[in-house]
């Protein structure tokens, strides 16, 4: 499940070569969550092909993509 905000990465030069099947690691095995003060969970995982994490922000249900991005502060 996307939300509106996720089906227009495309659009986003920096985020159009993220891949789906990355976003679904990231919610099936992350290297860290933290729920958010309004209830939407950040998942980060290492992405070998990029050398660097990818943070999925999920809405409160755990299964909606609100968002995802390579995470340049992400430290594990």
């Amino acid at each position: 499940n996307y939300t509106a905000c996720e089906k227009y990465k495309d659009r986003r030069h920096d985020r159009a070569r993220i891949a789906d099947e990355w976003s679904e690691a990231t919610i099936q095995q992350p290297v860290a969550e933290k729920v958010q003060a309004d209830c939407r969970v950040q998942c980060w995982a290492f992405v070998a092909e990029e050398q660097r994490y990818l943070r999925v922000v999920l809405l409160e249900d755990r299964e909606t993509v609100h968002n995802a991005f390579f995470d340049r502060r992400f430290a594990p």
